[in-house]
């Protein structure tokens, strides 16, 4: 008895099961034109949550939230699914001519029959994904890395000017700092360093930004690097104008005490163009940079600029040292005296200083340590990796000089021997003499010629001491790579116009009052170029 009740149950089941496929698959074709508009219904709704979604989402972000990632996904979801509502939307009014007999038959059944399943199905997936799209909250605060520490070598000499720059910076009147000098003297270093210091525990700062900047100044890829660190880039992102994204920029940082740490620019960067608040001893903020030029400290409007000058002689030899190692420096009795000789032709700059130490870690020999003193005194730019490593961080400098006559008064101080004092008032004498400056008023030539000077000590191409006021000199290794780079196109375009030397006394005597030339080096110098 208790079996055939089973069996009775089992088959109510199976009938029912039946029925309800039958007039399911019945509704596939009877009610496709239903079917049909409820989707259009459908799709159309959920575009319309989804518009009204981003405008909650766009909102929130120029306050300076981040959508939440849920969020995110229900809208990238939306965008996959519409294009494929919209294709079987697309094959509609073929579908329904099929139909006959108010819908309850079809020239082509099975094709029917597929279409129709094909479109209760997305009016289901429309509508489960429609109800996934109610969201009380769409955006939140990011949590965003406070400072990323930058890899750095060990520090040889260069812990003085870290502290003095972080010292300087912490002040509170000082929002903007720059930090100039010539190539390859470790200004990057010293920016890489005082990043990483505000990873310390007690350092108050929401967030630290590096963004290198380089001489192709461009708006856009700094607003990028900076909103990378801010938020999470997206496409949204990318289609905005710069316009839009400086509010964007300006709206998150206004709500932080930030620091932005931009090295290696080369002209003026518009902050506000950006969207970066103006550092303030109200908000705390900080901004810091390096660059070439001193110039450039000055239309960026700093509250304090700082020079990084060449290591000191004992520095410099501390920091060779470490590169060529102890094992070569033992190798022989004669190599640490050898090695200092190198040492000091590198004149303090840490580039050179890294780039021949390192060049110089296995030669055990002293005739390659000699051989390497011939070479750095003849040609120096011939030296292993100067060529490649220095010559191009240096060339970048000649490169950013605004005229042919800049360049070529430039060129002309290397025709001085290493290390020497050039007293300004008689190079600028030479630079008229030569037919560099042109102007028939002396006292405007004479000024035009000092303003020229100003141009290259402030590009970090000349050096002032400050106990010779009266005096230049160019860096030997700068004066170097100029005679390697320039030899053929330097000396020719620099005696082109003159090419004998009763003129340029001719033209001395005018300009100085028959004052005799004193400079014995320039005198053979100037002899042997013509």
């Amino acid at each position: 008895m208790g079996g055939c009740v089973s069996i009775q149950i089992s088959c109510d089941q199976l009938i029912n099961n039946v029925c309800s496929c039958l007039s399911r698959n019945r509704d596939y074709v009877h009610g496709l034109e239903d079917n049909l508009a409820a989707l259009q219904r459908a799709l159309e709704g959920i575009e319309q949550k989804r518009e009204d979604l981003l405008r909650k989402i766009v909102v929130e972000e120029r306050r300076g939230l981040q959508r939440l990632a849920v969020v995110q996904g229900w809208v990238s979801k939306v965008e996959e699914m519409v294009p494929r509502a919209r294709e079987v939307l697309k094959m509609r009014s073929v579908q329904v001519k099929r139909l006959g007999l108010c819908g309850y038959c079809s020239k082509n059944p099975l094709l029917s029959y597929r279409y129709g399943k094909r479109v209760m199905k997305m009016v289901e997936e429309v509508e489960s994904l429609r109800s996934q799209g109610d969201f009380a909250v769409v955006a939140e605060r990011a949590v965003a890395t406070r400072v990323e520490e930058r890899p750095v070598r060990p520090m040889v000499g260069m812990e003085p000017m870290v502290e003095s720059v972080w010292n300087r910076l912490m002040e509170d009147e000082i929002g903007i700092l720059g930090l100039h000098g010539m190539g390859g003297v470790g200004k990057t270093t010293i920016l890489s360093h005082i990043n990483n210091r505000f990873s310390r525990a007690g350092v108050d700062y929401d967030v630290v930004i590096w963004v290198v900047v380089s001489k192709d100044l461009q708006i856009h890829k700094i607003q990028d690097e900076i909103w990378e660190k801010l938020r999470s880039d997206d496409e949204v992102w990318k289609q905005k104008t710069e316009s839009r994204k400086a509010c964007d920029i300006y709206n998150v940082l206004k709500q932080q005490k930030f620091v932005l740490l931009l090295d290696d620019i080369w002209s003026k960067v518009d902050l506000t163009k950006i969207g970066i608040p103006f550092p303030s001893k109200e908000n705390g903020c900080k901004i810091v940079f390096t660059t070439r030029l001193k110039q450039v400290c000055g239309r960026m409007e700093v509250d304090s600029d700082m020079e990084v000058q060449c290591l000191s002689s004992e520095d410099a030899w501390e920091l060779f040292s470490k590169k060529v190692g102890e094992t070569t420096l033992n190798s022989h009795p004669d190599i640490p005296r050898l090695a200092r000789t190198v040492a000091k032709k590198c004149r303090g700059l840490p580039l050179a200083l890294n780039v021949i130490g390192e060049s110089m870690a296995y030669k055990r020999t002293v005739q390659e340590w000699r051989l390497a003193i011939d070479v750095l005194t003849s040609s120096a730019a011939e030296f292993s990796g100067m060529e490649d490593e220095i010559l191009p961080i240096l060339k970048y400098s000649y490169d950013n000089l605004k005229s042919e006559q800049l360049r070529l008064c430039f060129k002309y101080c290397a025709l001085f021997p290493e290390d020497y004092k050039i007293e300004k008032c008689d190079l600028v004498d030479y630079w008229i003499g030569e037919g560099i400056i042109i102007d028939g008023n002396k006292d405007r030539a004479e000024n035009q010629g000092y303003e020229i000077m100003g141009s290259l000590v402030r590009s970090c191409l000349l050096m002032e001491e400050a106990l010779e006021v009266e005096t230049v000199k160019m860096h030997d290794v700068v004066r170097d790579v100029v005679i390697f780079r320039f030899k053929i196109d330097a000396f020719h375009s620099l005696h082109h116009q003159h090419t004998k030397r009763r003129q340029v006394i001719r033209t001395k005597k005018y300009m100085t009052g028959e004052k005799r030339i004193k400079n014995r080096a320039h005198q053979s110098l100037t002899s042997s170029c013509h």
